[in-house]
């Protein structure tokens, strides 16, 4: 009787349908040269193991971006999946903000 219970009830809330346990972290695109990937160094801070202090660190992650919509030095979302090569593990879920530099380029690209 329990579960005829909660069924109709996680069909009813549209956030338990949407809501993943995956991990997503956020980062700046380093790197767009490839073909549907990008580079995402992610910023991290963690506190020494013997000294205590507060040491930033980083990290790239290769992410899918089957649009290549994202450009260097945006501010970008990204979320772990399957493994899709032999370093990507990650995908683009959304762009937090977009570059100005990128927004510069832009116009040179269309005049050459």
């Amino acid at each position: 009787m329990k579960e005829a219970t909660k069924t109709p009830a996680n069909a009813a809330d549209p956030q338990a349908q949407i809501q993943s346990h995956r991990n997503e972290k956020v980062g700046e695109v380093v790197s767009t040269k490839m073909q549907k990937t990008i580079v995402v160094e992610v910023q991290m801070r963690k506190a020494h193991p013997k000294y205590k202090r507060v040491m930033k660190t980083s990290k790239k992650f290769y992410a899918h971006d089957e649009l290549n919509t994202a450009r260097t030095g945006d501010v970008v979302r990204i979320r772990e999946t399957r493994p899709l090569s032999r370093l990507k593990r990650w995908q683009l879920e959304e762009i937090v903000r977009r570059s100005s530099l990128s927004q510069v380029e832009e116009p040179q690209l269309e005049k050459a």
